[in-house]
Formats: structure tokens, C-alpha cells, sequence
């Protein structure tokens, strides 16, 4: 599918023009040390089962264009940022099955720590001559550890947001994962470090994952509040 719309040819030839999408969304999933190769299948899955969910389906035909534009990035320290699948526009069932069936065939490479920095900062200039006009731009961050290399987090999220980005979080809190400390100052609690560190921008929100049996569930009900720009709640 073109990214692009012909517009009527001037003197100077025939314009280009970006596609009107109702948002560019990127998909950014952790794949650091902690994520065995069990979780980053379950993560793929969980995302290719939600994109090709009727509910999501819906949400996007119902936007103002009735299409988005997604691309789909792994990343871990501050040397590994991988797109996986390229920008795709996202129209309905059939479009949303080959994202899927292209995700599912992409190898995974990890790396031992974690930088959400790094990963922001790599991220925002994909929303540049990517082909696409999009009323927003999202950046959708799911891991389950805090920024541990890299500069600040808050700074990357302070220079994304300048740009015109919104930072939603998907952390994952797995059982002893992070020791659960009463002293949320510390931030030692993974939903409460990215709803201070990480998420930003006009509608920003968080939506916790507990279980990776329910991963899937969870990325639907992001989905639908990303692509409808639902109320945070």
C-alpha cells in the first residue's frame, strides 16, 4: 500500500503529499536481559493477537480516516533500538493480519540492560518523512524495568513531548521482579516510575500488566484508548 497521496502536478511536476492517517503509533517493546525468550514470544503474540482483534479493527475504521500508520520497534540498552516491521498503515482485518504474519516471522535480538532513553530518543525521529500526516503521534513503551543506562529518562521525555509526542506505558509487574517498597519516592514500584518518568504528553496514561497470560488483554485495551484517544483514567 502507498504512503503517499498524488496531488494535482504544478509547473514543477507532480507533488507528493502524506498520507492523512488519524494516528502514527509506534510500538515499542522491551527485550532486555530480563525478558526470556518464553516472555518475548508471548509479547509478539500478544501484540499480533490485539492488532487483529475485531474490537481494535473497529476503532480504527471508526476514526475521521478510518486508518492509522503503526510500526513495531524492540529495543533494550542504549546500542539496541531494532525496528522490526516498518511503517504499515492499518485499515482493517486484512491489513492488520499481514503486520501481524510479519511480526511473527521477525527473529529477536536481546541485550542485557535497559534503556528507555536511548529508546525514546530513537523513536521520535521516526515520526519524521515517514511518509504519513497524522493528527498524533504516539510512542507505546512496554518493559519491565527501569531506565538503568543511557542519559535521563525524564530529559528524553521532556524533549519528546517538546516535539509533539505523547509517552503512554505499558510497564509489566511481574512477582518478584522489583521488591514492592513502601516508599513510592524510591520508586521502586514499576506503574508508579513510569507514570513519573516515562509517560508524557496530552492524554498520556498507564496500563499496568500483571500476568503475561493476560498481556494480550491488556495491549487491547491500550489499543482502544491510543487509537480512540479515550479519557486517561
Amino acid at each position: 500500500m502507498f504512503a503517499t497521496l498524488l496531488l494535482a502536478p504544478s509547473p514543477g511536476g507532480v507533488v507528493a503529499a502524506d498520507l492523512p492517517v488519524d494516528l502514527e503509533l509506534v510500538l515499542a517493546v522491551d527485550v532486555s536481559g530480563s525478558i526470556d525468550t518464553e516472555h518475548a514470544h508471548l509479547q509478539r503474540s500478544g501484540y499480533a493477537r490485539a492488532l487483529t482483534d475485531r474490537r481494535v479493527i473497529d476503532a480504527i475504521q471508526s476514526g475521521s480516516f478510518g486508518r492509522i500508520a503503526l510500526t513495531y520497534v524492540e529495543w533494550a540498552d542504549d546500542s539496541l533500538q531494532r525496528t522490526v516491521v516498518g511503517w504499515r498503515v492499518i485499515d482493517g482485518p486484512s491489513s492488520a493480519k499481514d503486520f501481524a504474519k510479519e511480526l511473527g516471522g521477525a527473529p529477536t535480538v536481546t541485550e542485557a540492560r535497559t534503556s528507555i532513553s536511548a529508546l525514546i530518543d530513537y523513536c521520535v525521529p521516526l515520526f519524521n518523512e515517514n511518509g504519513f500526516d497524522g493528527a498524533r503521534h504516539v510512542i507505546d513503551v512496554s518493559g519491565d524495568g527501569e531506565n538503568n543506562v543511557g542519559r535521563s529518562i525524564t530529559l528524553a521525555r521532556d524533549d519528546a513531548v517538546k516535539a509533539g509526542v505523547t509517552i503512554n506505558g505499558l510497564p509489566i509487574v511481574r512477582e518478584g521482579l522489583l521488591p514492592w517498597a513502601e516508599d513510592r519516592d524510591h520508586r521502586r514500584n514499576l506503574d508508579a516510575y513510569y507514570r513519573d518518568s516515562v509517560i508524557g504528553g496530552p492524554g498520556a496514561f498507564v496500563v499496568v500488566v500483571k500476568d503475561y497470560n493476560n498481556f494480550a488483554d491488556a495491549i487491547i485495551s491500550k489499543l482502544l484508548k491510543e487509537i480512540a484517544e479515550l479519557p486517561s483514567p
